[in-house]
């Protein structure tokens, strides 16, 4: 028998959830700002409701991060070269450079705080992590297929109605 799925969901979450705090630089935007920039950096232009569910957010809010990400320069509203009626979210020079300059600022962040580990924890690290990553790879792309992003719940079950 494995490990208990409910034990690793909750070391899994510690683990981001302190992660997350101590790598935080993101200045005027939040953590769905950066992914959505990230997406847009490494898969090209997509359309808002693609956006949306990658990312997890109703259609509404995703025009929200969109529009922010405009008015700061690091996304713009570009035509579907197929359909002139779509409109795609495009990452912009500005963009592309505040997330390498984000990743960088993480980066730094991280490799600052490992080096105050005695080096054999950072030993521990280096091996979890070498052996973590193709599986978390996987697990996360398995969700991501699934479109169950981070939080959500199944949907309430359907209540019978009388006469049916």
């Amino acid at each position: 028998m494995g490990p208990d799925a409910a034990d690793m969901a909750d070391a899994f979450r510690e683990v981001a959830r302190l992660v997350l705090r101590h790598l935080s630089v993101y200045g005027d935007l939040n953590i769905t700002a950066l992914s959505t920039l990230s997406r847009l950096d490494s898969q090209g232009p997509l359309r808002l409701t693609t956006l949306a569910a990658a990312e997890g957010i109703a259609q509404p809010s995703m025009t929200q991060v969109v529009k922010r990400l405009e008015q700061f320069g690091l996304a713009r509203r570009v035509d579907e070269p197929q359909d002139a009626r779509v409109v795609m979210v495009a990452v912009t020079d500005a963009g592309r450079r505040l997330l390498e300059e984000h990743r960088q600022a993480q980066r730094d962040r991280m490799a600052e705080l490992l080096s105050e580990l005695p080096p054999e924890d950072q030993e521990v690290l280096d091996t979890a992590m070498r052996a973590a990553r193709p599986a978390i790879r996987r697990l996360l792309s398995s969700a991501a297929a699934q479109k169950t992003p981070a939080g959500a719940r199944p949907a309430p079950p359907q209540q019978a109605t009388a006469g049916a």
